[in-house]
């Protein structure tokens, strides 16, 4: 991990709780970055059993950051460069379809903004947290494979799938306690997950309900314990099947929630976010595929990020 002087070090004439004010403002405006991560389009769809998935992935994100005008920081904005990969393997558990998935980012990110009037900048990069995540499909989707599930899929014009999951955000990535800004959150994060699409022809119509429920950080810059709130989320996506293999969709979230507490002290720091996406995946052969996307975000209170995120991945499954 590299980067430039902290903020931290600049500011030993502002008072200790304007410090982790500043603090408490800049790691959180992340919440609205998972919700982006969160609309991601069918991760409920019927998938055949006994089948690996091996993904990777480029993404580059902008956003700009509002924070009280008390701090004093002004006109901060962040770019971000983020490498994925992922592999999920599905199987069948209870005479249901089930999924398990590990997903790692490797990010490049700087931050810059007038502290003060004067131009400050600030270079991350690293690993960030590792996510596992299980699904199976409760309702519909049967476990097949083949051909067996070659013809379910083409003879089936109108389907409904309930799906339940569990998301583990590990505390695997790349962290400072004594730094403003870090690409790891030193916690636990589980997020349980329910789910439902329904397809009638071409179109599918896909929601999910996520909470998001936090393990204290009990090394939160210089041994503060940090305490947060559950952040609910909630996204839709509407899909359309253009030909075999070829879809296209938009989808639109919400969160709020994610109020944190430091060593018992409350703070105003409630998260709302809107979040918007549009993406479109085309298939390269029988077992290769590729996607487009583009994310925005948008804070709903008076601090918060606005950020626009421009991916593209491809996927092999065999």
């Amino acid at each position: 991990m590299t980067g430039s002087h902290s903020f931290t070090l600049h500011l030993g004439h502002v008072s200790h709780c304007v410090r982790v004010a500043l603090l408490l403002q800049m790691l959180f405006l992340f919440a609205s970055l998972s919700l982006a991560e969160e609309l991601e389009p069918r991760r409920w769809a019927h998938i055949p059993i006994n089948t690996n998935f091996l993904g990777s992935g480029y993404a580059y994100t902008e956003a700009d950051i509002g924070l009280d005008p008390v701090l004093r920081v002004e006109n901060m904005e962040l770019e971000m460069h983020t490498w994925l990969a992922k592999y999920t393997r599905s199987f069948a558990l209870f005479d249901k379809t089930a999924r398990i998935g590990v997903m790692q980012a490797y990010q490049e990110g700087t931050w810059t903004g007038l502290l003060e009037g004067a131009h400050k900048k600030i270079n991350r990069s690293g690993w960030s947290d590792t996510i596992v995540r299980f699904a199976i499909n409760l309702y519909g989707a049967p476990p097949l494979t083949g051909k067996g599930y070659a013809k379910h899929r083409a003879s089936t014009e109108v389907e409904t799938i309930i799906g339940a999951g569990m998301s583990v955000q590990l505390p695997t990535g790349d962290y400072m306690d004594d730094k403003l800004i870090n690409l790891g959150s030193n916690r636990f994060t589980f997020r349980p997950q329910v789910g439902a699409m329904h397809t009638r022809g071409n179109w599918t119509l896909e929601t999910t309900g996520t909470v998001a429920l936090y393990s204290d950080n009990d090394d939160f810059f210089n041994g503060k314990k940090l305490e947060q709130d559950p952040l609910y989320t909630l996204n839709s996506h509407l899909i359309y099947k253009l030909r075999s293999g070829l879809w296209a969709s938009a989808s639109v979230g919400y969160d709020y929630g994610g109020r944190s507490t430091i060593d018992g002290d409350e703070k105003d720091n409630r998260k709302q976010n809107l979040a918007w996406a549009f993406s479109f995946g085309l298939p390269i052969n029988r077992h290769l595929g590729a996607k487009l996307a583009y994310v925005g975000t948008r804070t709903q209170e008076s601090t918060g990020m606005d950020s626009d995120t421009f991916a593209i991945g491809i996927s092999a499954f065999w």
